[in-house]
């Protein structure tokens, strides 16, 4: 098992026990008999239910990912970087923005190819750019959904 799945379980486990947690607060509060408690009781239940919501959603996003990546990998198509590495094992930015300016030439010239934004969120990964690398991995979801990928 990968350190990614390892900290989705964590994470998961943490939230499931705040969710535990607060749900017992917020029910003790809502039985109270006081109007401001009970108030205050109805609003912390919204709070493990955006959790629980939120774990969801990225549970959702890494599987997704995982079967799109499974799918390049049984295709041999898993894109192949060009990447100089620090000896930490970090990618050189440099090298980064020269793959980037190849992927996004890609993804402007055949922008309904999920395979292309898939790589272009790597590339973005890799240069620590994670806001963005995440937004072209749903953009892959998106159009892997509209292409029946998976």
């Amino acid at each position: 098992m990968n350190g990614a799945k390892l900290g989705a379980i964590a994470t998961t486990a943490l939230t499931a026990m705040y969710v535990l947690l607060m749900g017992n607060t917020a029910v003790q509060l809502l039985v109270s008999g006081d109007l401001l408690a009970q108030a205050i009781g109805a609003l912390m239940m919204l709070f493990p239910l955006l959790a629980i919501w939120l774990v969801i959603a990225e549970l959702r996003f890494g599987s997704r990912l995982e079967k799109l990546s499974a799918q390049l990998q049984h295709e041999g198509a898993w894109p192949k970087f060009d990447f100089e590495m620090r000896p930490s094992g970090r990618v050189v930015r440099a090298s980064a923005d020269a793959e980037f300016q190849k992927y996004s030439d890609k993804v402007a010239k055949d922008s309904q190819n999920w395979r292309n934004w898939f790589a272009l969120g790597l590339v973005y990964d890799a240069a620590g750019d994670r806001r963005r690398a995440r937004a072209s991995m749903r953009k892959a979801i998106e159009l892997a959904n509209n292409a029946k990928a998976f």
